[in-house]
């Protein structure tokens, strides 16, 4: 967790949680991260199951160059990435991970660069599962916002502990947590979660998680 947006979030929601696995989507006061309303988004579980966009601040729109309420979240990548964000998502939903990712997103006129986006749970209740998100660019560059961002390569994630100090976090490279363990045999092809960090493409999931 690097870029501003990213920890300015957590450290909102963290204070609302309070000790809790995921603070309830009434307790979101826009008015309270005003700073951040442009680069944050809300995802919500359809009729079929998949995360879709409840909402989306207007900077992020203008970036993807479309109005994003009603979109699958997993589209923004290429089919390739797809599947393991639609995983990604389902394990906010129901396990209330936090999840860190970075990307590189790719304009309609071939240029490209990087974005840090972070994923945290809400609680709406068993029916209505939650999720707050803020995407922040790497860099600002001029283009951003005119040419829109029409494709996305996934680079890394992490699936994070959310009672570490989140600076702390920034050192740490990756951390799995149990809440993904249902994941990790599809994902890696094995059956133990207990075996040594496997590398799948350009990703690490690494064995380990917290104890009791």
């Amino acid at each position: 967790m690097k870029q501003n947006g990213s920890i300015n979030l957590f450290q909102y929601w963290n204070r609302l949680r309070n000790g809790r696995p995921a603070p309830k989507r009434t307790e979101i006061e826009p008015a309270d991260i005003k700073s951040l309303l442009a680069d944050t988004f809300i995802l919500e579980k359809d009729t079929r199951g998949e995360a879709v966009f409840r909402l989306a601040g207007t900077r992020l729109c203008a970036v993807y160059g479309r109005e994003l309420k009603g979109f699958s979240f997993p589209s923004l990548w290429r089919a390739s990435d797809q599947r393991l964000i639609a995983k990604l998502a389902h394990g906010v939903f129901q396990s209330k991970t936090v999840v860190v990712m970075s990307y590189d997103g790719l304009s309609r006129n071939g240029r490209s660069t990087s974005f840090e986006l972070l994923l945290l749970p809400l609680d709406g209740g068993i029916e209505s599962p939650r999720s707050l998100g803020v995407i922040s660019p790497t860099d600002k560059p001029f283009w951003l916002g005119a040419d829109p961002v029409v494709d996305a390569v996934l680079e890394s994630v992490r699936v994070v502990d959310p009672d570490l100090e989140p600076m702390y976090l920034k050192n740490r490279p990756a951390v799995t947590v149990p809440s993904l363990e249902p994941s990790y045999a599809a994902l890696s092809g094995s059956d133990s979660p207990t075996s040594s960090a496997r590398r799948i493409r350009h990703l690490v999931l690494l064995p380990g998680g917290r104890e009791g």
